[in-house]
């Protein structure tokens, strides 16, 4: 099937009804869209891009490439404890773009748009030569002065992660055909982690007010901790018997050890990695239950004294450094 619809008429029948809870998105008819996040709120705006064959690859289902470009900025507003409020899109399509394509992709988009309660406000379509390319602005809400920066570690805080690490690499890796598992439900774990992220809202929300500092964990885990280490002067110690593995993540790692890298490096987790004060260590678990997703301590913040500064160190079992031969993904 070929794509016959204008933009406008892809705008209409597809996308405006996704903004029918937001009254200034005007029904996207207009060039901007106005909203008010209410008195003693700061607006929290983040802007991720994915594009075919670098962020999902180009046999992935549309629903679920709309829902991932929605979920990867979603997950940055849990990092800063935000409440999401409205999105923007910008999207790119070319001649392989079909009709029926953009209609699943609309139908994914509106899954998330109605689970997440997060209007469609505005945005931008085009069409050209290259990879389909999807562009997502959203915007959040928290209270002033409650955003959790990434620059507030300090020396001895707790250095925790929410959910389990590793996932998202190892699915990318077996559809690629670079990964073997054991078991059609391991397999179907992974692929699942890799094409739908979950954002961690609620775990944002627990923890706002009480984390240092924190992030989402989508370059990597060394990398992303790194970037912690670096806005705050400080260094990190992970210990990697404490980073937590799901059952599909911990058979692939006991099959081949080599596969560790990809867990520390991997990237695509949208898992938060954030720092707690000791004397918050005993709240874990009720943060945790109260976020409806484990959170684990996975290490420490370190000073001069320990590491060089902006450091990541990781410990095996022994105590030993362990060599990661790939801190994270970068696109140059």
């Amino acid at each position: 099937m070929s794509r016959a619809r204008s933009e406008f008429d892809v705008i209409a029948a597809l996308f405006a009804p996704l903004a029918k809870n937001a009254p200034g998105a005007f029904n996207l008819k207009d060039d901007a869209a106005a909203f008010d996040v209410g008195p003693g709120n700061e607006v929290v705006i983040t802007v991720d891009t994915v594009i075919e064959g670098v962020h999902f690859l180009p046999d992935d289902p549309p629903d679920l490439v709309a829902r991932k470009a929605l979920r990867v900025n979603l997950s940055d507003l849990a990092a800063k404890g935000a409440v999401p409020v409205g999105f923007l899109q910008a999207l790119s399509v070319n001649t392989a773009v079909t009709d029926a394509y953009l209609e699943q992709y609309a139908k994914g988009l509106a899954a998330d748009v109605e689970e997440f309660k997060i209007p469609l406000m505005g945005g931008d379509t085009t069409s050209g030569p290259g990879p389909l390319a999807v562009s997502i602005t959203a915007i959040g809400a928290v209270a002033k002065g409650k955003m959790i920066p990434r620059g507030g570690a300090r020396p001895g805080d707790l250095l925790c992660v929410t959910g389990t690490i590793g996932d998202a690499a190892l699915g990318l890796d077996l559809l690629r055909g670079k990964l073997k598992v054991a078991g059609r439900a391991n397999a179907d774990h992974l692929v699942a982690r890799y094409r739908l992220p979950r954002p961690r809202l609620a775990a944002g929300a627990a923890i706002k007010g009480r984390a240092g500092a924190g992030l989402d964990i989508s370059d990597g885990l060394v990398a992303d901790v790194g970037h912690i280490c670096a806005a705050s002067g400080v260094a990190a110690i992970i210990e990697r018997d404490k980073i937590p593995l799901s059952d599909a993540a911990r058979a692939a790692v006991t099959l081949e050890p080599e596969y560790w890298p990809r867990i520390f490096g991997g990237g695509d987790d949208y898992e938060l990695a954030f720092t707690l004060p000791h004397s918050y260590a005993g709240d874990l678990r009720r943060l945790a239950e109260e976020a409806g997703v484990p959170m684990t301590v996975i290490g420490r913040i370190a000073g001069p004294e320990d590491a060089k500064l902006g450091a990541v160190t990781v410990l095996d079992g022994a105590g030993r450094p362990v060599e990661v031969p790939k801190g994270g993904y970068r696109h140059r």
